[in-house]
């Protein structure tokens, strides 16, 4: 990954988004896991996820099968989550600009479109999960997972390249593990929490962040 300073032409940008704790405030999936379960069974699926006993996939399809909502509640729920504070701001740079923009998450595809709606945000491209509510219980589903690799429950890496062209300039926003293999294949990354640490870690190259004001005032500076 090379971050020059060189400007960046808006014709050729690719933005890939990563949601919970990039996009929200909070890692939603992980907050409806410790809020709503109805054991502590996700506990001991977390800490062998963290090991890496074990993918997302089969971590989230455990830890899943522990919460039990009604709709109402659930969409009560995920209409409460608020956004980064700078999040629409950038949204309209980057859509007056027409830069092609996508959220790809590790999480549902049910929870991430019911917070956009609720923020009015109808227009994004999102790639994540599936998942069905049936008699207050989650049914997963996992159409973007890669069975070649299975660590993650969405293979992010796989879907990013494929909407990449070859002269593409791809800059990813992520929090967390699930952005570390996806994020490999960008120009510039914008990291914090563990995502940060693990390129700290390798001494790698990106730009940390605390909230999206950061990537708007990057991309006023660097955009031509």
């Amino acid at each position: 990954m090379k971050n020059s300073i060189q400007k960046i032409d808006q014709k050729r940008c690719v933005i890939f988004f990563d949601f919970d704790n990039t996009v929200t405030t909070v890692d939603v999936l992980d907050d409806m896991i410790e809020r709503f379960s109805v054991d502590n069974r996700w506990k001991e699926l977390e800490a062998r996820w963290k090991k890496g006993e074990i993918g997302s996939r089969k971590c989230l399809e455990g830890q899943l099968e522990g919460i039990r909502m009604t709709r109402k509640f659930l969409n009560e729920y995920l209409c409460s989550i608020r956004l980064d504070p700078y999040f629409k701001l950038l949204v309209n740079f980057i859509r007056h600009r027409e830069i092609r923009t996508y959220i790809i998450s590790d999480n549902f595809d049910y929870f991430l479109k019911t917070v956009l709606k609720h923020n009015n945000l109808f227009y994004f491209k999102t790639f994540c999960n599936a998942i069905r509510l049936k008699n207050q219980a989650f049914f997963p589903g996992f159409p973007f997972s890669n069975d070649s690799c299975g660590l993650c429950g969405h293979c992010k890496k796989r879907t990013l390249l494929g909407r990449l062209h070859h002269d593409d300039f791809c800059i990813y926003i992520g929090d967390g593990r699930s952005d570390i293999c996806p994020s490999r294949s960008a120009q510039i990354v914008f990291a914090k929490d563990e995502l940060l640490r693990y390129y700290n870690a390798h001494k790698l190259p990106c730009i940390p962040f605390k909230n999206l004001n950061t990537v708007y005032t990057f991309l006023q500076r660097r955009l031509k």
